[in-house]
């Protein structure tokens, strides 16, 4: 509970669970369990992690698959932590006038002729995810990697059953991909969005699965699962892809240095460029650590304004100076200074108001998952195939829905964010992980595109000044901005209008960003896993453990 006895403003939907053997939380409950398995057969996080990563490319089709692209941190017992750059690129040919725009204006400033750069075989970009996981297994994993992949092999050949998460999420697209008679086969089975409660089998997917536990990463980057996709993205028409096999077979997974901020007597760790999520965290909390939020309270206007503003900057920051550091120049050690912060301070507003903000897009529809065991390995994840069914389009006789990533770049020649080979999308992920006196407090993460970092913060500020559990700090309410108009959550609304009357322009919506969860790590111990009501998220905690030596029940 919160250090005070002020009421908080929300009741969890979900409970916590506790194990000391190690947790896995994904945002469905299979995802979960394949993970769990992976902990119970004596692997590790970094197993558990990346079967819990290939499960969801069964089980969550619409969020993540093997064709995408994102952030891993791992933080291992010794206290290394590593990043691994698994984010899509542009193919070599790509360039920056491949797509021609609609409009030099918002709303319409991302769009383009044809959608090319949303639906179909030119929205595709290089993909990273699943020679990321297998990097990062092969160097850190325990089982062997069929073991690993196995659950999510399974889950594809028998099927499961389709939740209506997943079922509104088909509804959603159905328009595009029963264009696509492969992918509409599959989840518009008689030409109808496939139904809560509908065994939902990927014969082709398994068998692309079982190809990959005997090939490894090789099957897509370079063999003939890669192969199968670059054939399928040469249309011959003006819609054709820009992914070739020699894009794939010389993707590299980067393994990258975190950024190291405080707040409060806490270290915060997080991803850098190209993600832009440890050096803005880092920066707003530099921001928030002048003010007393607790004496403000959670449930404030102060509070709240204060948030937005905070947030507002950091946007300011991130349109100046993000993206691939290959292209950009981005000022890290600058923006995460507390001497900047200062600087920043300076920038907060007494009265907010909206101002234009220039165009910018990511996807809200990635997945997020963190897993601990009992040694110390961390493993925070998001991942995506950008957005929902990435193209909307599956490669014949594969199972594979390849990303739509290209829309994320800008499509207007000439800008930081444009089109060029090889350059990486920009991304707001935020695998984020806290210590404590050196020592994991605790790791968490979302889904949620612009809003994932922000989102990100405000959970750390919940756990760190108002004393939250882990299950609170992830359901709690969110505000966000970029800096025009302010968004709340139902459980803000009734600041509506003393925000307004600050001069915010505020919208209440049904939730910012998706389905945060989280791991606390106890002196004890124990480890607390919590999900969230943005999704289907699921705890899944090991606790007891084998029995000693020489223990053996006989009469």
């Amino acid at each position: 509970m919160p250090s005070d006895t002020t009421p908080l403003p929300f009741i969890c939907r979900k409970s916590p669970a506790r194990g000391s053997q190690g947790v896995v939380v994904t945002n469905h409950p299979l995802g979960s369990a394949a993970g769990h398995e992976m902990l119970a057969f004596g692997g590790n996080a970094v197993d558990a992690a990346v079967a819990a990563l290939l499960a969801l490319t069964v089980v969550e089709p619409m969020m993540v698959g093997i064709a995408g692209g994102g952030v891993s941190h791992l933080r291992l017992p010794d206290g290394t932590h590593t990043v691994y750059d698994c984010l899509s690129q542009a193919g070599a040919s790509a360039t920056p006038g491949m797509f021609t725009p609609v409009s030099d204006r918002l709303p319409d400033y991302m769009e383009t002729a044809g959608r090319r750069n949303l639906v179909g075989a030119s929205s595709v970009a290089v993909p990273g995810n699943l020679r990321g996981w297998c990097q990062m297994h092969a160097q850190h994993g325990a089982l062997p990697f069929a073991d690993v992949i196995a659950p999510a092999i399974r889950l594809a050949a028998g099927g499961f059953p389709v939740t209506s998460y997943l079922s509104s999420n088909i509804e959603r697209h159905a328009e595009d991909m029963i264009n696509d008679p492969v992918i509409s086969s599959i989840f518009l089975p008689g030409g109808t969005p496939a139904k809560p409660g509908h065994r939902l089998v990927q014969a082709d997917y398994a068998e692309s699965l079982r190809l990959i536990a005997t090939e490894g990463a090789d099957a897509l980057h370079g063999g003939a699962l890669g192969r199968a996709l670059v054939d399928r993205l040469n249309t011959g028409g003006e819609d054709a892809g820009h992914v070739s096999m020699d894009d794939l077979r010389t993707y590299v997974a980067r393994e990258r240095d975190a950024i190291f901020g405080t707040y409060r007597g806490h270290d915060i760790v997080g991803p850098p460029p190209p993600a832009s999520s440890g050096v803005h965290v880092t920066q707003m909390l530099n921001m928030l650590e002048a003010y007393d939020l607790k004496a403000m309270g959670f449930d404030s206007v102060e509070k709240l304004h204060l948030l937005a503003e905070v947030i507002r900057v950091g946007f300011e920051d991130r349109r100046a100076a993000s993206g691939d550091p290959d292209f950009v120049d981005i000022p890290v050690q600058k923006l995460i200074s507390k001497e900047y912060a200062a600087e920043c301070q300076a920038r907060l507003r007494d009265v907010g108001g909206a101002t234009p903000v220039p165009p910018g897009y990511e996807s809200n529809n990635t997945t997020h998952i963190t897993v601990a065991d009992r040694d110390g390995r961390i493993v925070s994840a998001t991942h995506t195939i950008n957005g929902l069914f990435g193209a909307r389009i599956m490669v014949p006789g594969t199972g594979i829905i390849p990303n739509n990533y290209m829309y994320n770049f800008d499509p207007h020649p000439g800008k930081a964010l444009s089109v060029m080979p090889g350059k990486r999308v920009p991304t707001s992920m935020a695998p984020m992980i806290v210590l404590r006196d050196g020592k994991p407090a605790f790791a968490l993460g979302l889904p949620g595109a612009l809003r994932i970092f922000p989102s990100a913060m405000q959970a750390i500020v919940n756990m760190i000044d108002f004393g939250m559990t882990p299950q609170q700090a992830v359901e709690a309410p969110r505000v966000w901005t970029e800096g025009a108009h302010v968004e709340l959550e139902p459980a803000y609304a009734h600041h509506k209008e003393a925000l307004a009357a600050k001069g915010h322009e505020v919208q209440i919506v049904p939730h910012i960003a998706g389905g945060m969860n989280a791991i606390a790590f106890g002196a004890d111990g124990e480890m607390t896993g919590a999900a969230c009501w943005r999704a289907d998220g699921t705890v899944s905690a090991l606790g007891g453990g084998l029995a000693g030596e020489g223990i053996a029940f006989h009469i």
